[in-house]
């Protein structure tokens, strides 16, 4: 007599694990180029900056007949020269106040799992780097916005604006400076807000620190490490990725002072084994030696920050503010659905054989309707190329309103 057989689901939190908007159009651009389509991808923070070769001799550096599994917080060596390149910014680090993760990624999902239990709620301003929403659905907590807007530029609100969100479930306030996807830098004195919000409700801070050195027109990089009385909240979250233009090593750091923080971490940390090996050793090569490359690069985004506002401005009804780092900025477009022009510009556009992929912004948001006309673009091609997808854009633009 057969048995009838039951059925098998994934989870809630599998099924309600947003896709990445980022990545969620790539096959309609595979598509795109099977047909000899020339793509343009600005849709991905993924730099064309050749890696520094000093972060390649590093990695050749290691020489041992076993790749072994190294210390769940990282190597004693890397811990060493994240310590004292934070002394450039005239601030303290002890090598023990460092966690090594495999990328800033995992750094992210350990500092949800360190702030919150399930339904506890993190705010965060929006737009934000999206797949925070995901390392949240992962972990059971809820990410809850904090309101900026293309015409201020994306800087934060008042004090008095954030402390009126939180509420009795909020564990923690997340910033991203330089930010991802806006490019805006915030300054001494919205921090200065957010610490006295954190203080007053006994919160963690968590500053997503990536693109720290991506500060332009003359800004000095930083870090919130300086703001000494708010050290046993914070916890900084950082990554060699974009520095070092190594997105594939996958090497990320946390930084905080908290010492029940660390321990916790490497708790975390145990359960993973440890960060990549060999890469590790690239990073050290690469933070000692960053001042050999890290001015060059930061000049290049620059130029090509201002190659993108230079064409952009020429494409009518376009609202944009320039950003003061970072490699990427939000756009508002004159079409009423940005996500179904980005998907029309792979699907049935192109310009001399050629086409723009951008990230549609409305899934940087939390808040329902906000971000529908909107797209960011990563300025991360050489300058020729972004001036000629710029132009794309432009025409694009004009095609598509003019078909609707």
């Amino acid at each position: 007599m057969s048995q009838e057989k039951g059925t098998i689901k994934i989870s809630k939190r599998a099924q309600e694990m947003q896709a990445s908007p980022i990545r969620k159009l790539y096959p309609y651009a595979v598509q795109a180029k099977k047909k000899g389509i020339e793509v343009y991808h600005l849709n991905i923070g993924q730099p064309d900056v050749p890696t520094p070769h000093q972060i390649f001799d590093g990695i050749r550096s290691f020489s041992e007949k076993v790749l072994p599994y190294g210390p769940s917080d990282g190597l004693p060596e890397l811990k060493e020269v994240v310590a004292h390149y934070f002394s450039r910014f005239d601030v303290e680090v002890s090598p023990s106040e460092v966690f090594v993760t495999t990328g800033g990624s995992e750094a992210v999902l350990f500092a949800f799992l360190l702030v919150g239990d399930f339904g506890d709620e993190v705010l965060v301003p929006e737009p934000f780097y999206t797949n925070y929403q995901g390392f949240a659905q992962q972990v059971g907590i809820t990410l809850r916005p904090i309101p900026t807007s293309v015409e201020d530029g994306f800087h934060l609100p008042s004090g008095n604006v954030i402390r009126s969100l939180v509420s009795s479930k909020t564990r923690a306030i997340m910033l991203c400076s330089p930010n991802n996807p806006t490019g805006t830098i915030y300054d001494d004195s919205e921090f200065e807000e957010v610490i006295k919000v954190v203080n007053e409700f006994g919160l963690y801070l968590l500053v997503d620190e990536v693109y720290r050195e991506f500060a332009f027109d003359g800004r000095k990089p930083s870090t919130l490490l300086k703001f000494k009385d708010i050290h046993e909240n914070l916890v900084i979250l950082d990554s060699i990725s974009k520095r070092f233009s190594a997105c594939g090593a996958r090497i990320g750091f946390i930084v905080t002072k908290n010492r029940e923080a660390l321990n916790a971490f490497m708790k975390m940390g145990q359960a993973r084994l440890c960060p990549p090996t060999i890469e590790q050793w690239g990073a050290i090569n690469g933070f000692k030696h960053i001042d050999e490359f890290i001015g060059p690069m930061i000049r290049e985004y620059e130029r090509r920050r201002n190659v993108v506002f230079e064409e952009l401005e020429k494409i009518p009804g376009i609202e944009a503010r320039k950003p003061e780092g970072a490699f990427y900025t939000v756009v508002k477009l004159p079409v009423k659905n940005a996500e179904d022009f980005a998907l029309w510009m792979l699907r049935d556009f192109n310009h001399n054989g050629k086409t723009v992929m951008v990230a549609p912004a409305e899934s940087f948001y939390l808040t329902p309707g906000k971000g529908v006309d909107e797209v960011r673009i990563a300025y991360v091609l050489e300058e020729d190329k972004l001036r000629d997808a710029m132009k794309i854009l432009g025409e694009a633009i004009l095609e598509y309103n003019s078909r609707r």
